[in-house]
């Protein structure tokens, strides 16, 4: 059900007022309200107070998975405070490279009854460069729950727009200050007086100003320095504005009026605009690397090149073609007002799709493994030559290419061709529902955008083939399917670690020894890598054969560790081994210091096994390994384990076993498949594993059921 349009005006109103107090209790400068796009795991900036929405362009989509202060605060569902730009360039090294200005942050939250709706921004100035009072952190955090309970009240979630709302927080003024006695007093100083907006828009100007800057007022009022003044059309200048609507402190610059005439700007910010002297002659020291002269070609507004800046950084962290298609689709189609997009990738000779968005799929059928030099679009002609293609409209397509022009029904087309060291890799097409004129800093920042997506397509290509064998070979590995064992019901998982090419080290099997009895292996040979896993391959079929060849469990380890030593392997490895008489309901386990299973002898009630552990698997000769009794019930649940599962970063492999335990015991057990999937998620609620996880799941059938 989609809100009302009515309702949902008024309820982005709500939040905009809400958002505007919160930052006006807070004494914040800044503040910005996002919330997530379902089901893309994306968050959307809705609202913003304190910086013009141009500002806002880096940061107006979020991934859930970006390393960012917001994103972290809801992952982890607390505050993240910033003290300060070097704490954010140690923690957050992309953020910073998007904001580099003196401020302090604080990131929450907005969570309410039923779900985590977004999160709340907050900035202030640099002087608040300190650690949050439990007073401040109580303030910010009950803002949220204000947010939070905004959007539980609406009878439906609201519509996100395209482009944050811009909130103004009111100033009070003192009533003397407005009006002609404040213009009578800036008209009778000897130096100018210039007022912009958070737009960069001038508002006010004095008589002397215009005189100083060369302009009139009338010429002056309404434009932007950078823009009506072709002497300060410099990013250099234009980041001084956007340094003081951001951090809120002062700052001063000098610069060069042609021919000869040098003015010293000093720039004094608030929550409502930018006050600005203008005083002849150079104050500041000279600095030679300064500009002081127009340069012949313009470049890109500054907030491109920090757009530009923010994407690269985010390029860099591309690890899967899947990764690098999300930010597309994600952030560069928003960035550049784009509607859809195909990624082909340069495979045998052919541009294969990889990626797309906003495309039906007779479209791309069509569009899928064109010959490199195509002429049915002209992918093939920017892949030649080398050169980008901007086209602004399907009549302009049509004189070159008229079969394109009618297969995607689009009105314009960017082609980028993606190049690695001369070598073509692929094409990006950025496409538009509408005709598009491209501008000259749009297709700069494009074409150097290539590049980095370029190199981002190639690394990820040879990721995902090499991920790609890895998983074959890791599936080798592993037993393909268990066997049926009477008495037993058996369910297990493996999942290697969220990143990474090499091979685990985990292994588990379930051996049919005779009518009566199997056995259960579970291990995790050292490291990660091709040589553990050969390791490991060895070591699971040396245990099948001595298993099966009749050996008692502590004979079955012993004779595997004695193989490790014959092969001189520098490699140590944790193995459990448990013999199961599901007719007697007995178990028989030998440990090579590996952790104990844990056991659900009744719903409601589970606890760790005490097995005697010996040592490792390659540690030396001649050692023995004791062996364990234990008594398994009818309905008892058996939860063999790597350390995968209940070791993390930072915390007590004690405690998070207890924790583990408990939710075994509390879990439904009715199917082993789904209580094996629950405890992985239970360790790993985010997805983002750190190591292998290996699971084997056994229940000891009733009687009737053997």
């Amino acid at each position: 059900m989609r809100p009302d349009p009515q309702e949902d005006g008024s309820l982005h109103e709500a939040l905009g007022s809400a958002l505007t107090g919160v930052v006006r209790r807070t004494g914040a400068s800044i503040g910005g309200l996002f919330l997530t796009e379902e089901p893309r795991g994306v968050l959307r900036m809705v609202a913003v107070c304190g910086v013009p929405q141009e500002f806002t362009a880096p940061w107006r989509r979020l991934p859930l998975t970006a390393p960012a202060p917001l994103t972290e605060a809801i992952r982890e569902r607390r505050m993240v405070w910033v003290a300060g730009h070097d704490e954010m360039a140690r923690r957050y090294p992309r953020t910073a490279a998007v904001l580099p200005y003196r401020f302090a942050l604080a990131a929450v939250p907005v969570t309410g009854a039923r779900r985590c709706w977004g999160g709340l921004v907050l900035l202030w100035p640099d002087e608040r460069a300190r650690a949050a009072s439990a007073r401040e952190r109580g303030h910010i955090t009950a803002s949220a729950h204000q947010l939070a309970r905004l959007l539980d009240d609406s009878p439906a979630p609201p519509d996100l727009p395209e482009l944050p709302r811009v909130f103004r927080v009111d100033t009070v003024r003192h009533p003397l200050l407005t009006g002609t006695a404040a213009a009578d007093y800036l008209e009778r100083v000897p130096e100018g007086a210039v007022s912009l907006d958070l737009e960069g828009r001038v508002t006010f100007a004095s008589t002397t100003a215009a005189r100083l800057l060369g302009r009139s007022v009338q010429e002056l009022l309404g434009t932007r320095p950078w823009q009506s003044l072709p002497w300060l059309d410099d990013p250099v200048y234009e980041d001084q504005y956007r340094t003081v609507v951001v951090s809120r402190a002062p700052a001063s610059f000098d610069a060069l009026r042609p021919p000869d005439r040098w003015l010293t700007f000093r720039l004094y910010p608030d929550g409502s605009g930018i006050s600005v002297r203008v005083v002849p002659g150079r104050e500041q020291a000279a600095d030679p690397a300064a500009p002081v002269a127009r340069r012949t070609a313009a470049p890109a507004p500054t907030g491109r090149l920090y757009q530009l800046v923010h994407l690269a950084a985010a390029l860099t962290e591309i690890v899967t073609v899947r990764d690098l298609v999300t930010l597309v689709t994600d952030q560069i189609l928003p960035a550049f007002g784009a509607q859809g997009m195909v990624l082909p990738a340069v495979d045998a000779g052919r541009l294969s799709i990889v990626g797309h968005y906003g495309y039906p799929g007779e479209a791309l059928e069509r569009l899928d493994a064109l010959p490199l030099d195509t002429e049915l679009t002209p992918a093939g002609d920017v892949l030649a030559a080398g050169v980008p293609a901007f086209i602004s409209s399907p009549a302009e397509l049509a004189r070159s290419h008229p079969q394109a022009a009618r297969l995607s029904g689009k009105q314009a087309w960017a082609f980028l061709p993606l190049v690695v060291s001369g070598r073509p890799v692929g094409c990006c097409i950025l496409t538009y529902d509408r005709p598009h004129d491209f501008s000259a800093d749009e297709r700069a920042v494009l074409t150097s955008l290539a590049g980095l997506v370029a190199q981002a397509l190639d690394r990820a290509g040879l990721y995902d083939s090499q991920h790609r064998l890895v998983h074959e070979l890791q599936q080798a590995l592993l037993p393909r399917t268990l066997p049926q064992v009477p008495g037993l019901e058996v369910a297990a998982r493996y999942l290697p670690a969220g990143h990474g090419l090499d091979v685990g080290g985990d292994f588990y099997d379930l051996l049919r020894l005779d009518d009566g009895t199997a056995a259960a292996v579970i291990g995790d040979v050292e490291g990660h890598s091709v040589a553990a896993a050969a390791l490991m391959g060895q070591v699971r079929t040396a245990i099948h054969a001595h298993a099966t060849a009749g050996a008692a469990p502590d004979q079955v380890l012993a004779r595997t560790n004695q193989l490790l030593a014959d092969l001189d392997s520098e490699l140590l490895v944790a193995c459990l081994y448990v013999q199961l008489d599901p007719a007697r309901h007995r178990l028989c386990l030998a440990s090579a210091g590996h952790l104990p299973p844990l056991i659900r002898p009744a719903p409601r009630h589970a606890t760790t096994l005490d097995v005697e552990p010996g040592p490792l698997l390659g540690i030396g000769t001649r050692v023995r390994y004791p062996v364990t009794a234990a008594a398994l019930p009818e309905g008892a649940i058996l939860a063999l384990h790597t350390d995968g599962l209940v070791e993390h970063p930072g915390t007590d492999v004690a405690q998070t076993t207890m924790e583990l335990a408990a939710h075994l015991a509390g879990a439904d057990g009715g199917d082993l498949a789904d209580l094996a999937d629950g405890l992985v998620r239970h360790a790993w609620p985010g997805g983002r594993r750190t190591d292998d996880v290996t699971v084997l799941l056994l229940r000891a059938l009733a009687g009737p059921e053997r």
